[in-house]
């Protein structure tokens, strides 16, 4: 079990500078209770974003209190979706708290995006909504672990945004390999990150080895090399946050040897849209002929399958081939309908169902009383 050290920096772009604007991201470096955690975030930028920096300030803060008090549950419970409903949910309790402080009309107005990392003995649990990077050394490489989400038009997304749990990346994963782990926001990414190629620049790994001198030192070799080399590069540079997790003991990259530049990745015209329109028909299709199914008999259990039959049914039923490109728009794909009174589709015995709702019950119980925890913390 590799001991951790943690870093974590924060500095005012000199666009903020320059226009008298607060800076907008926020970083937090927290060791307790056997839990390491950098908590990285930049708030929102635009005008209509007026609290962002309270908005960064609050999610690191609250997200890190619950990475150290449930990182045990958080980390073990398999329903991805609740563990991220469960971050989201203890933010926006921060934020309500701020909204009634402020007298603000919506909860916009605290945008942010999210990366944190949390490692406990050889456990790591990762997450990340929005721009940024997260990268980690090992013993031959600098990679990215979680690249930024944007869509085409550059928009990122945030915490405040609807279903934002559902954007959010969570990764889990142990120490074993890895040497180090470093998070920052795009002020950073933009100067050592090549999304086309996806290439990190050797730099991020002389930077994760700050920490080797301890944490004052490395915050201090941190923040000269972005006061030099990022926020002073420009005069339009943007707020820049730089958090690493690095695991004592291990072995780091070469700086010297790691690739400087490399050939773009390859591309072509195809898009997940033109996928789900033609999947579309097939998925309706498929969905009617599960629902007729419903009525057959079930099959007798001595009775094997022909194997040559099935050959035939699966070859007959491939993935689509890609569409010709003359799609104008792009029809959802249709959901299974419930059953409709008069169908054949069987219904539920009444214990099956009392059962369920007892369970579900059970969870919201579960949940409520977490958030009311988280709620206290938060206070």
């Amino acid at each position: 079990m590799p001991n951790v050290t943690v870093s974590a920096v924060t500095l005012t772009g000199n666009k903020h500078k320059g226009r008298g604007i607060p800076c907008e991201d926020y970083s937090l470096a927290v060791q307790r209770d056997g839990v390491s955690v950098v908590v990285v975030c930049d708030g929102a930028g635009s005008k209509q974003y007026t609290h962002a920096r309270y908005g960064s300030k609050s999610a690191c803060e609250i997200v890190s209190e619950l990475l150290i008090s449930y990182f045990d549950a958080l980390y073990y419970e398999n329903r991805e979706a609740a563990v991220k409903q469960i971050i989201i949910s203890s933010i926006h309790i921060a934020f309500a708290n701020i909204m009634e402080k402020y007298k603000l009309d919506t909860l916009e107005r605290l945008s942010c995006t999210l990366m944190f990392c949390a490692v406990k003995d050889r456990r790591v649990l990762i997450g990340h909504l929005g721009d940024g990077l997260i990268a980690c050394s090992t013993p031959s490489s600098v990679r990215p672990v979680t690249m930024p989400q944007n869509d085409k038009a550059g928009h990122t997304y945030f915490v405040t945004i609807p279903h934002s749990a559902d954007y959010m990346r969570l990764v889990k994963t142990t120490t074993d390999g890895i040497h180090g782990i470093a998070l920052m926001t795009d002020g950073v990414q933009d100067n050592v990150y090549d999304e086309a190629s996806g290439l990190v620049k050797p730099v991020v790994a002389r930077m994760i080895d700050t920490a080797l001198k301890g944490r004052e030192q490395s915050q201090k070799e941190i923040e000269a090399i972005l006061a030099q080399y990022v926020v002073g590069a420009s005069n339009m540079s943007d707020d820049s946050s730089f958090g690493i997790l690095l695991f004592e003991g291990t072995a780091g990259p070469d700086p010297e040897t790691l690739p400087k530049s490399a050939d773009k990745f390859g591309n072509s015209d195809d898009s997940f849209k033109e996928l789900t329109v033609s999947m579309a028909p097939e998925v309706k299709k498929a969905q009617e002929m599960i629902k007729n199914c419903a009525s057959n008999p079930a099959p007798s259990a001595d009775v094997p399958g022909d194997d040559e039959d099935y050959n035939a049914v699966a070859k007959a039923s491939p993935v689509p081939p890609k569409p010709v490109r003359t799609v104008q728009s792009e029809p959802a794909v249709s959901e299974a309908k419930p059953s409709e009174p008069g169908s054949s589709a069987p219904k539920k015995s009444a214990g099956s169902s009392l059962l369920l709702k007892a369970v579900a019950l059970a969870e919201l119980i579960a949940i409520i009383l977490l958030l009311i925890k988280i709620f206290i913390l938060g206070k």
